[in-house]
């Protein structure tokens, strides 16, 4: 059997969905998952998604669907997580192209559901941004969980949208969406999480590697991204909840406005409208921003000297874990350097390591 799962806003919700089969369907079934070619500035310098042109290596699945296969490789300077995890995952990883807007993304949909004709069609997003109105002021990338919502929602097939681990990605309080969070479907464990263990060694995402960490058993306030959200990682961090994908519609001011689009420029007009801003602007930003900074040196004697009192801080404002991604900036280094310094600090304090997490521990009495 085959089982088609949409991975809301790419990135990290691509790995999600590798743990999610594998909790749900073992590995009886293959699993195609249909994911942007949408990463971080520190893999991607590019703003914005990637399209099949900015490949090499692709292969076509169907007239409108190309795959990700690992040979594949994005055309400098782009870049992409997606080769790397066809190469360490057994799934099938094939390219949403948002180019088109809601219009386009509905047609690869449909001709997705037509040629693989799966037994069951996931739409999976880790945090639960899936489900906001649009003006919530921590809402940063609204966009392409909106695009992949108002497509899903026009396919002519059953679609069940699920959202696990709510609030993990530091954009909506996990109280602002319990009105709309449905059964719990799956409540993931240490075992589920071993199926992206590896991946997460070097994989950017933070929502992920929270949800993977929460279903190890980790628990406290894990500090992340540039600005240093604090998100709960609780009992319930780790669970999959079903949502009504009406319900989700309805709420979703984006999705509803931007389902006749026939472009990314008409959705992102309708983003900043509705939601006074386009996580792509953003980028763009943040990309000039970052061709202006000089990031500093890594050497270890600094980096002691910077993180101790840092831990300290964030001691102080109940932190108990954070992001390599929130350390490399923290330390004003480059994303480059990310893997670097995750090296080092765990071969000096291997105690702090809580796998895919740092641990602000405890000072001493």
């Amino acid at each position: 059997m085959t089982r088609l799962i949409v991975a809301a806003g790419g990135g990290g919700d691509a790995v999600a969905a590798a743990m999610l089969h594998a909790a749900l369907y073992g590995d009886e079934d293959h699993a195609v998952i249909l994911t942007y070619a949408w990463d971080r500035l520190l893999i991607d310098p590019l703003p914005g998604p990637r399209r099949p042109a900015d490949f090499t290596g692709l292969e076509r699945l169907t007239p409108a669907v190309w795959t990700v296969p690992a040979q594949a490789r994005p055309i400098a300077p782009a870049g992409s997580t997606l080769p790397r995890l066809a190469a360490e995952l057994p799934h099938t990883f094939a390219l949403l192209d948002p180019y088109q807007g809601a219009q386009g993304l509905t047609h690869q949909l449909e001709d997705l559901v037509s040629h693989l004709e799966p037994e069951s069609i996931d739409l999976l997003d880790v945090g639960g941004d899936i489900l906001a109105r649009g003006d919530e002021p921590t809402l940063k990338s609204p966009l392409a969980d909106a695009l992949t919502l108002a497509a899903c929602c026009q396919v002519n097939a059953p679609v069940r949208l699920l959202v696990a681990g709510p609030g993990l990605d530091g954009e909506l309080p996990p109280e602002d969406i319990n009105d709309v969070l449905g059964l719990v479907v799956h409540a993931f464990t240490a075992s589920d999480a071993e199926a992206i263990s590896a991946v997460l060694e070097w994989h950017p995402s933070e929502a992920t590697a929270l949800l993977a960490a929460t279903a190890r058993g980790v628990r406290g306030t894990c500090e992340i991204r540039d600005a240093g959200l604090p998100v709960p990682l609780t009992g319930d961090s780790p669970t999959v909840h079903e949502v009504d994908l009406d319900n989700a519609v309805s709420r979703n001011q984006l999705a509803r406005a931007v389902m006749a689009t026939a472009s990314l420029e008409e959705a992102e007009a309708h983003s900043r409208e509705i939601c006074g801003y386009s996580e792509i602007g953003y980028e763009r930003n943040k990309t000039l921003w970052l061709k202006e900074q000089q990031p500093a040196k890594l050497e270890p004697a600094a980096v002691w000297a910077q993180l101790d009192p840092f831990e300290s801080e964030a001691r102080a404002r109940g932190v108990t874990h954070t992001t390599f991604r929130r350390l490399t900036e923290v330390l004003n280094l480059s994303g480059s350097q990310r893997n670097d310094l995750r090296q080092l600090l765990i071969s000096r304090r291997p105690e702090q390591y809580d796998a895919p997490l740092w641990h602000i521990q405890m000072q001493p009495e």
